[in-house]
C-alpha cells in the first residue's frame, strides 16, 4: 500500500506560464530525465509531451539521414530531439531543436556530457499537429538570433518548409518541396521530403 508521500502528484498547468531560473532549470532536467524540457530566453519552461506516431517517425527518419550522411562526411555530429543546448553566453537559454549539427572543429575541447555550450551550425524544426507555427517561428528566429547558420522548420501539416538563413530576416518558404539543399552549411547533403511532408 502506497501512502500519501509515495504517490505522485498531477498537475494540469496548461493555462500557466511557469518561469524558472538556469539553476532551477538545470536541477529540474536532472531531476526529471525522462521528460523534454526547454527554456526560453524569457525564462519560461516548456514541458513537451511525448509525439505521436507520426512525428516521431518523420523525426526518425530526418535523423537517420543527417546520421548517415555525417558519418559518410565525417564533417561533424549529428544530434536528435533529446539533445538539449546552453545559449546562456549567447543571450538566449536551453532549447532542444528536433534535429541539429555542429561542425568537428567547433566541438574540438568542449564538454558535450550535459547541455552543448556551442551553437549549432544547422537544426531543424518539424512540426506536430499540435505545435502552434507561430511559437515555432519565434523559435527559429531565436535560432538565427544566436548565431544558428540555417534552420529549417518544416511544417507538415502545411506541405512547406520555413528557411532560416544567418544574417538574412527574410524567411524563405517551399510549398511542397521534394529536396532541400544543406548549401554551404551542409555540404553535398540533399534531404529527400517525400515522405516527410
Amino acid at each position: 500500500m502506497q501512502t500519501l508521500e509515495s504517490q505522485p502528484v498531477l498537475l494540469n498547468i496548461a493555462d500557466l506560464k511557469l518561469r524558472v531560473t538556469p539553476e532551477e532549470f538545470a536541477r529540474l532536467c536532472q531531476l526529471n530525465r525522462d521528460l523534454r524540457l526547454e527554456l526560453t530566453k524569457d525564462g519560461e519552461l516548456i514541458v513537451m509531451p511525448p509525439t505521436g506516431g507520426e512525428t516521431g517517425k518523420r523525426n526518425s527518419k530526418l535523423t537517420a539521414r543527417f546520421v548517415v550522411w555525417s558519418e559518410q562526411t565525417g564533417l561533424g555530429e549529428v544530434f536528435d530531439s533529446s539533445t538539449g543546448y546552453d545559449f546562456t553566453a549567447f543571450g538566449g537559454k536551453n532549447p532542444s531543436p528536433d534535429v541539429s549539427w555542429i561542425e568537428k572543429s567547433r566541438l574540438e575541447g568542449v564538454d558535450i556530457s550535459g547541455f552543448i555550450p556551442v551553437v549549432p551550425d544547422f537544426v531543424i524544426e518539424l512540426r506536430s499537429k499540435t505545435d502552434p507555427l507561430n511559437d515555432m517561428r519565434v523559435k527559429m528566429m531565436e535560432y538565427r538570433r544566436v548565431g544558428v547558420r540555417l534552420g529549417w522548420l518544416i511544417n507538415p501539416q502545411q506541405q512547406e518548409v520555413e528557411i532560416y538563413r544567418l544574417g538574412q530576416n527574410i524567411v524563405e518558404i517551399l510549398k511542397n518541396p521534394v529536396t532541400l539543399s544543406g548549401e554551404d552549411v551542409l555540404p553535398g547533403f540533399v534531404l529527400d521530403l517525400r515522405s516527410i511532408l
